[in-house]
């Protein structure tokens, strides 16, 4: 699939991630353009942030259409990456999943991409065999009917480290292992998978993170060892605090905004 002309005309942002057919065919700079109301937002804590997703839920938007929209931008910003750095095609897309919803974003993106032509690996990087929230296990289910998609649970560290000796062939790498909630040291097997984006990285494989890189407060900006550290973060609805602190900019790399249907009534100091 060729990249747009990067001196394409913006379009006017007319539809949400899931309903816009022409976003899985945008480049890195029509994707910020496209998303220009949603960066210029005031930024928001990840307090703020859950707030706003649980005041839409209890307003009537579906937490799996809330997804939908998160995943299906996710994907075309790892397209639009893989296109950018001449990686489209030349290997598999990897996604390090975690249990929550931030995993249930990763595992929508990886439907979408495999719908458009990837080969895509999703690893589900938590001790349980399932995931806890039941949007993110739909989400997951959905998986096993895609051809293209290949489904890995890894449980442990030792699963992981299997992955990561793979993970040179990878055209892009996916963090969708924590979300807005992380705190204090992380635990195997989530270490394992940062460490393992760590590997990523120095092979020159780019970082795509979803909403935050893992192990970085979206309020304070402050990280935990390790730490994903991405080439580009999509995080959703408004700017967060903690990726415009300085230590927050430089692991998030390059930030775009997607809004993902969240009501105005729903967001709320």
């Amino acid at each position: 699939m060729p990249p747009r002309r990067p001196d394409a005309e913006p379009r006017p942002h007319t539809a949400l991630a899931a309903d816009d057919a022409d976003l899985l065919e945008m480049t890195l700079a029509e994707l910020r353009r496209h998303w220009a109301a949603s960066v210029a937002a005031p930024p928001m804590s990840a307090e703020a942030m859950t707030g706003a997703d649980r005041r839409a839920r209890q307003l009537g938007v579906p937490g799996i259409e809330l997804m939908e929209h998160a995943g299906t931008a996710v994907a075309a910003a790892v397209r639009a990456l893989a296109i950018d750095t001449e990686r489209w095609g030349h290997g598999p897309i990897l996604f390090l999943c975690g249990p929550g919803n931030n995993g249930g974003d990763g595992f929508v993106a990886a439907r979408r991409l495999a719908r458009i032509g990837a080969t895509v690996i999703v690893a589900f990087v938590a001790a349980e065999g399932r995931p806890k929230a039941a949007d993110a296990a739909a989400a997951w289910d959905r998986l096993a009917q895609e051809p293209r998609v290949t489904r890995v649970h890894a449980p442990v560290a030792r699963d992981v480290a299997f992955l990561g000796q793979h993970v040179a062939k990878a055209s892009v790498v996916v963090d969708a292992l924590l979300g807005t909630g992380v705190r204090g040291v992380l635990r195997d097997p989530v270490r394992a998978a940062v460490e393992l984006t760590q590997r990523a990285r120095e092979a020159a494989i780019p970082i795509v993170a979803v909403d935050s890189p893992t192990a970085v407060d979206l309020t304070s900006g402050e990280a935990s060892d390790p730490v994903v550290r991405a080439d580009l973060t999509v995080t959703f609805h408004r700017p967060k605090l903690g990726l415009l602190t300085r230590r927050g900019a430089a692991l998030a790399g390059r930030v775009l905004v997607a809004p993902i249907g969240i009501p105005l009534e729903a967001d709320r100091a």
